[in-house]
């Protein structure tokens, strides 16, 4: 099914293209557009300003916004004539009972009421001169640009007004694709029709549930009389959930073709769509406590966190345009002259990998990209299969800690005893402890230590591979000079999913210009199975068509995160209104009691939730337990995060494993397997143990080692 809706069937474009990807890149287009459009008008505010404001005069454009209006008041009236009119009302007023004049007003001053009127009649003057002022400043040109400045202010207004709803179609549109092309994310993909069934059937369950509970929750809505805001939501998720269901049961009985026969009921349970998972055991925990809408209810939160969300969107969209591009295999280029040991490329590897992990808000972005690009050089290097499978999962974790991390941002903002700067301030120190560590323990089990090639011969390589590494620098430079000169605005935590992808789709039409050899294209690194599309290796395709690819490929990455993200949020919720956090001890006989309680909790949440529905629970449960027990606010996030850095890696979720497996492909995973087969324990499982076994005991430095210096 999913091939033949990838066909060409009008103007060379595929249903697909035309139903979901053109509309979803309308969306993210209007997103990035509502972003500029809110940093446009505040610098068309400033220049407005500058242009038409007049200081001398006491004039700034905000008066001249709007056309003047006269005012109805009379500048000149006759004074007399109104205090005798005031005072001839005011005597009449006061003959009333003599009960009236006990309570009557102090006698009436003529004076004072002439006063009065000279004193309005003077404002009168004063505003009609300023209207008459006003009037002659409105000239054409201010009429135009105020027009222009209106415009922008319109879009920025339209988008704050309406991000929830631009974000639920936009979930709408990725999960329908991510659903027909299978492509949510399971502990293992579907190879057998039992595991399709099986994967179908939970489908089926965890969609019924979900639209059942929206359905209660509308009814809920309609009971209580209170209008709602966007009520279209309800009707969005009422909608898709039908859908899902409907086309779930279709693929019930209609397993693809390319399924193996036969297979086995417990590998079959591990083809199961995490979020399917997440949605039966939420849903059947709402259902058995009579709290029918709960699944919808916190899938309501979705539209508080509507921003976030949004911006997540757009990073995935920057991680597929990245790997439209050639810049991840030219920054390589300049690191394969020195011919470096596998473990020292891996460093490496891991510092740079860090930044772009960060930019795109450390949710596995990076690897999804360039996973299967890091894979093969380490590969290359002279690696085992094992050892690169772990570089590549943990090229997608150690960027959670630093700028602009998107984590930090939610952390920040529920959180006022923290700010951005205090936790990306600790997290350098982290990162460079966490990547020193696996630096360490990989040399440790290395067999061949260290290796370098000589400088006289990999410095030429080295500063070749930097000139073709450079455009692209200057072309990120020009882009952010760009809006740090015309638009007064940086690049930081805040306007990076709105900066990004314009760096990236300049960088896109750049390398086509620049046009990929074919001898390096068709060799080029890629070895993910693609889940979506099939652009091949040859990656010597037009600017135009590798935005829609990448557009393409975004889309089902951003339905299969997002929906497991809202889904985390249910499970969140449930969590909560279980009350186990209720039993949790509000106060430790000691600080390292705490920290202790607080580790192993933190851990088992980062095990099988998502970070961003994670970081909600923690922040009104567990949050507060830390700070009454004399922990410190900024420490404790800090040890938050690196334990979120370790659940993704740990099972039953292990997000950056399973993306990793997803990028490399079945084919390498059983080929990893075959090669330790008859080695021990840490060889055979060396993909999970090296990053558990570095992220544990970076963990666990984060945790104790600040409190010996200001634990009391």
């Amino acid at each position: 099914m999913a091939t033949n809706l990838h066909k060409p069937a009008f103007l060379n474009r595929s249903f697909i293209e035309w139903l979901i990807s053109l509309p979803v890149f309308i969306l993210l287009i209007m997103t990035l557009v509502i972003g500029a459009g809110e940093m446009v008008h505040g610098q068309l505010l400033r220049m407005g300003e500058k242009l038409f404001g007049d200081p001398s005069v006491g004039v700034q454009y905000y008066m001249l916004r709007n056309d003047p209006v006269k005012p109805d008041c009379n500048p000149n009236p006759d004074i007399e004539a109104e205090v005798q009119k005031k005072m001839a009302a005011s005597s009449s007023s006061g003959a009333g009972s003599d009960v009236d004049a006990l309570f009557a007003d102090d006698v009436v001053d003529p004076e004072g009421i002439r006063q009065s009127l000279i004193t309005a009649s003077n404002e009168c003057k004063q505003q009609h001169a300023d209207y008459a002022r006003n009037k002659k400043m409105v000239t054409p040109f201010l009429a135009a640009y105020r027009s222009v400045e209106a415009t922008f202010f319109d879009i920025f207004h339209f988008g704050t007004e309406n991000r929830s709803v631009i974000l639920i179609i936009m979930v709408v549109l990725a999960g329908t694709l991510t659903t027909l092309t299978h492509h949510h994310i399971t502990l293992r993909p579907a190879r057998t029709r039992l595991d399709f069934k099986v994967s179908s059937g939970a489908l089926i369950v965890a969609n019924s549930l979900l639209l059942c509970s929206v359905i209660a929750n509308w009814r809920l809505e309609q009971s209580t009389g209170i209008p709602v805001e966007h009520p279209s939501i309800d009707y969005l998720w009422g909608g898709f959930f039908t859908a899902m269901l409907a086309l779930n049961i279709w693929q019930f009985f209609k397993v693809p073709e390319t399924a193996e026969p036969g297979g086995k009921f417990s590998t079959a349970l591990l083809s199961v769509p995490i979020y399917a998972s997440m949605g039966m055991t939420a849903g059947t925990f709402f259902l058995t406590q009579h709290h029918y809408s709960g699944l919808a209810i916190y899938l309501g939160q979705m539209k508080e966190l509507s921003g976030i969300f949004l911006n997540l969107s757009l990073y995935i969209w920057c991680g597929m345009l990245l790997k439209q591009t050639r810049v991840v295999d030219m920054f390589l280029s300049i690191l394969r002259p020195w011919n470096f040991s596998p473990e020292i490329l891996t460093y490496l590897i891991l510092l740079a990998a860090a930044i772009p992990t960060a930019y795109t808000g450390a949710s596995g972005i990076f690897v999804i990209a360039a996973g299967g690009i890091v894979f093969r050089e380490v590969l290359n290097s002279g690696a085992s299969r094992q050892y690169s499978l772990a570089a590549a999962a943990m090229s997608g974790s150690m960027g959670v800690v630093l700028s602009p991390c998107l984590l930090v941002v939610v952390i920040a903002a529920l959180n006022k005893e923290v700010t951005t700067t205090q936790l990306y301030g600790w997290g350098q120190d982290v990162f460079f402890l966490t990547s020193t560590l696996f630096l360490a323990f990989s040399l440790a089990f290395a067999k061949e230590k260290i290796r370098l090639a000589p400088p006289k011969y990999a410095i030429p390589g080295m500063l070749k591979g930097f000139g073709n590494v450079s455009p692209y620098i200057v072309i990120t430079i020009m882009v952010i000079g760009f809006y740090r000169v015309v638009l007064d605005t940086k690049l930081d935590e805040f306007t990076a999913s709105m900066i990004l992808p314009f760096i990236l789709i300049a960088i896109v039409a750049f390398d086509k210009m620049r046009r990929e050899p074919k001898g390096e294209a068709v060799a080029a690194p890629v070895v993910a199975e693609p889940a979506v599309i099939e652009p091949g290796s040859d990656r010597r395709v037009g600017f135009e068509q590798a935005i829609r690819n990448a557009t393409t490929e975004a889309i089902g990455h951003i339905g299969a995160l997002i929906i497991l993200m809202a889904l985390s949020l249910c499970v969140g919720g449930m969590v909560e209104r279980s009350g186990i956090m209720d039993y949790a001890p509000k106060e430790f006989s000691n600080i390292y009691m705490a920290m202790t309680f607080l580790v192993v909790t933190k851990v088992l949440l980062g095990m099988i939730m998502d970070p961003f529905g994670a970081i909600i629970l923690v922040s009104g449960t567990l949050a507060p337990i830390a700070y009454h027990n004399g922990i410190d606010p900024v420490h404790f996030w800090m040890m938050v995060l690196v334990a979120f850095e370790l659940g993704y890696l740990l099972p039953p979720v292990a997000l950056n494993q399973i993306l990793t497996r997803q990028v490399i492909g079945e084919a390498e995973m059983d080929k990893a397997d075959a090669e330790v087969r008859h080695l021990g324990f840490f060889r055979r499982y060396e993909r999970w143990n090296l990053p558990v076994i570095v992220m544990t005991i970076g963990m666990l430095i984060v945790a104790y080692g600040p409190l010996f210096f200001y634990a009391k």
